[in-house]
């Protein structure tokens, strides 16, 4: 995830450009840019846009072991961003938690619409209204 997101990005030496060292993140989640380095004090965490708490109540739970890997592992749903809004997102779904930054929620929204449509996970009613409410709203404004 570091190599697809992080722009400026600086490799170990003799991994094929597997270990990222360092770079830079347009944070997505609060607009903000964040410089990683590995082994330091990184403010760099990777999110989960369907958090698997989320997913083991709305029907993760009756899967097999390979297919909870396989969403916790599907690229499409993972997402590096601010540690500190990862962390305050936790289990929250989309009626419970949105980016702070606002521009970001199309592209959040349809992430989390795809994941939990290609899983087969549901959202409850508040998570399906805010959804509808924010994807309507990318379709009538420009932008």
């Amino acid at each position: 995830m570091l190599t697809r997101d992080l722009t400026g990005k600086t490799f170990k030496a003799g991994t094929n450009e597997c270990v990222v060292l360092s770079g830079d993140l347009a944070d997505p989640y609060t607009g903000t840019t964040i410089h990683f380095e590995r082994g330091g004090a990184s403010e760099v965490d990777i999110d989960h846009l369907v958090p698997l708490g989320d997913a083991w109540q709305k029907g993760a739970q009756g899967w097999e072991q390979a297919k909870r890997e396989q969403l916790a592992n599907d690229p499409a749903n993972l997402a590096a961003t601010s540690a500190s809004a990862n962390r305050s997102k936790g289990d929250s779904d989309m009626a419970t938690w949105l980016p702070p930054a606002r521009d970001n929620w199309c592209h959040y929204a349809v992430g989390i619409v795809t994941v939990k449509a290609n899983y087969g996970l549901w959202m409850t009613p508040a998570e399906h209204d805010r959804a509808r409410q924010i994807l309507t709203d990318c379709t009538t404004t420009p932008g």
